[in-house]
């Protein structure tokens, strides 16, 4: 903890947190650019058929056609994922060869779970602030049509799960540590369903308005189709290719109330709470943040849409994995002495609504102030993405001057949170 208080007296110097974070300086790490695309239903959605590698590619090539920024400033890339084997680290290096990259940047690929995508903004913005290099491109990538499923289940050996019983819980699906939570800090199904009720009803809200269009970049994907007047010799229909456009969430479904999710089934235990509909979605998409040296990004005359401040990272009980970002977020308002009334949004990972809700008791968050265009309930959770979604969502929520917190629970009992101010 002594530790802890250095760094953020490191960080603010004599002025308070919330003074110190939105101040302007030379060497801060600004970002310049956060776009994603569409997040689509895995196995049933417009990008079920696509690699993850295409979506990233594709992604990558608009956000430098929109931005002007010259792929030749990048220094370093880092793209995080969790289902792909190696975490996509030969197909998404090819992916951002491909988007125009020079192959002279450096790759790497992460995997911390649910938070890889923020993950990968924490490591080339701590790049940046070290000194190592002056722009880097972070993203999050994940098709979970293609590798979700029980090739993605853990392996771990007997001797280590008799090792501990925290070790065993590693293997707990995710669901049944939802539910964990749920009987652990007694929250009910009414509760639960009420809040992911309001999730989709503030997404379908923000479509209406339009709100994510400025952080979605359309993308052309080529599909196969079923063509119904041909046949083969045999008498199979034939497939047939068509190009469609990408550029809406598939998540968000309207007239969803309480009421309609109360008459859903338990997914995970016969007398459980969480089911379906108070659950995140299993989705397919992908996002991308360039960040740079503020004096860079000023000498090359691009505009700063945020901040980057701090991030933070804890361990917590596999067994609740969900209660992370009631222990991340404590930690990164501390160590930059922020308090949490001068925070404008939370963006707080709706892995289930039960260790949201948990999330948001433990550190006090007024619910108004969490997820106002709707959660991974409502928007979809694809799990290497999402870090660097929230980012994304989270910067355009803000106005000029205001600070935002990104956070999650992350697998095998940890969380994440994350500091930015919109500029």
């Amino acid at each position: 903890m002594q530790r802890l208080q250095q760094i953020g007296n490191h960080i603010t110097g004599h002025l308070s947190g919330a003074e110190k974070a939105r101040e302007k300086n030379p060497e801060d790490v600004v970002i310049v650019a956060a776009y994603r695309t569409a997040l689509t239903r895995a196995g049933k959605g417009k990008l079920k058929d696509i690699n993850s590698d295409e979506v990233l590619m594709k992604l990558i090539k608009e956000v430098f056609k929109k931005t002007k920024v010259d792929p030749k400033a990048i220094e370093d890339v880092i793209v995080g994922n969790v289902l792909n084997p190696g975490a996509g680290v030969n197909e998404h290096r090819a992916a951002v060869i491909a988007a125009g990259v020079p192959y002279e940047a450096p790759f790497m690929a992460v995997n911390r779970q649910c938070s890889s995508g923020l993950m990968a903004v924490n490591d080339i913005a701590n790049k940046i602030l070290t000194g190592q290099i002056d722009c880097g491109l972070a993203c999050g990538v994940e098709s979970m049509s293609k590798n979700y499923g029980p090739s993605a289940a853990p392996n771990i050996s007997d001797v280590v799960l008799k090792a501990s019983e925290d070790a065993k819980s590693c293997l707990l699906p995710m669901g049944m540590t939802s539910e964990n939570v749920n009987a652990k800090y007694s929250l009910g199904r009414e509760e639960q369903d009420r809040f992911a009720a309001s999730s989709y009803q503030k997404a379908e809200a923000a479509v209406k308005q339009g709100l994510f269009k400025d952080e979605i970049l359309p993308i052309m994907v080529q599909i196969e189709v079923d063509n119904d007047d041909d046949d083969d010799e045999e008498g199979s229909k034939l497939a047939t290719t068509k190009t469609i456009v990408v550029d809406q969430d598939e998540g968000p479904r309207p007239n969803v109330t309480a009421k309609s999710l109360s008459r859903l089934r338990p997914a995970f235990k016969k007398d459980g709470t969480s089911h379906a509909g108070n659950s995140s979605q299993v989705s397919d998409g992908a996002a991308a943040i360039i960040l740079m040296r503020r004096s860079l990004a000023e000498s090359k005359g691009l505009p700063v849409l945020g901040k980057y401040v701090a991030t933070t990272i804890v361990g917590v009980p596999p067994s609740i994995m969900g209660v992370g970002p009631g222990y991340a977020i404590p930690k990164v308002l501390e160590m930059t002495n922020i308090d949490k009334s001068e925070v404008k949004v939370f963006e707080i990972n709706e892995a289930f609504a039960g260790q949201a809700l948990f999330s948001m008791k433990k550190v006090g968050i007024p619910e108004e102030k969490v997820n106002p265009r709707g959660g991974a309930i409502a928007l979809g959770h694809p799990l290497g993405c999402t870090g660097a979604r929230q980012i994304c969502t989270l910067l355009r929520e803000l106005s000029p001057g205001e600070i935002g917190i990104t956070s999650m629970c992350i697998g095998g009992g940890q969380g994440a949170a994350a500091v930015f101010v919109r500029e």
